[in-house]
């Protein structure tokens, strides 16, 4: 099982969030001094398969997988294995897929770990997508709780499943540290900083606001990827959750 981050740059996950090998490479290349892990997900993967893997072990990176498996259990089980054995140690299910599902998923990575005589998976459970608002949670779902009751029902359900934490925003992450405790892991999906745009995301948060509610670890896209001068743009960010942990450490200090 991965350690929880001690540093700035530790607690950044880099969206990989292209459609080529060459794209990716070249983001590894470049920003694998500033960032704690890379995050591969479909793009990558319907493309090239275990080869994205790869590419990151060669570069000497660490890997988040965001495969977010939601099927009937032994389908799931049977991935996880299969990414167990190909050394993917932090990778995510989604909660929704029921307690039977990540039950299940648990179990079996942590077989196949020990029978290869390797240190267990880190795996997250997917609470609500960072493109659902209330709306579409109500209306669309049908599901009549507020979203952060709802997510912190699903956090408690990761929880008793065996999962060593969940991925959720930062308003969230605020409930779930106070009733789940310190030692489970949350990971905040969207994170941008105050001078970037919020794209097609509707729960976002900033690096202060993530370090500030408990967050682990967060991942940002494309206010890296995106900027002139990507070093830079990462630079800001390991700045600004600095800046976070020494100002939550103050405050702790004097309550």
């Amino acid at each position: 099982m991965i350690q929880k981050p001690e540093t700035a740059k530790e607690r950044i996950i880099l969206a990989l969030d292209v459609d080529n090998l060459k794209e990716a490479r070249e983001l590894v290349k470049e920003l694998k001094d500033y960032v704690g892990y890379f995050k591969i997900g479909l793009p990558l993967i319907v493309n090239y398969g275990f080869e994205a893997f790869r590419l990151l072990q060669e570069h000497g990176a660490k890997c988040y997988y965001d495969c977010k498996f939601h099927d009937i259990p032994h389908t799931v089980q049977k991935a996880c294995i299969s990414l167990v054995k190909n050394n993917i140690n932090f990778f995510n299910v989604h909660i929704q897929g029921g307690s039977k599902m990540t039950s299940a998923v648990v179990k079996a990575s942590r077989a196949a770990a020990k029978s290869m005589g390797i240190e267990p998976p880190t795996i997250l459970g997917v609470t609500l997508l960072s493109s659902f608002g209330q709306k579409t949670l109500t209306t669309e779902l049908c599901v009549d709780k507020n979203i952060e009751d709802f997510v912190l029902q699903l956090a408690k359900v990761a929880r008793d499943s065996g999962l060593d934490g969940v991925v959720a925003s930062a308003e969230e992450a605020k409930r779930i540290r106070k009733e789940i405790g310190d030692d489970f892991m949350i990971l905040c999906p969207a994170t941008r900083p105050t001078w970037a745009s919020v794209n097609d995301q509707v729960r976002v948060d900033t690096p202060r606001d993530a370090i500030l509610s408990g967050v682990d670890f967060m991942v940002v896209g494309r206010p890296i990827t995106s900027a002139d001068d990507r070093v830079a743009a990462a630079s800001l960010i390991i700045d600004e959750i600095e800046t976070a942990l020494a100002d939550k450490d103050l405050y702790g200090s004097l309550h």
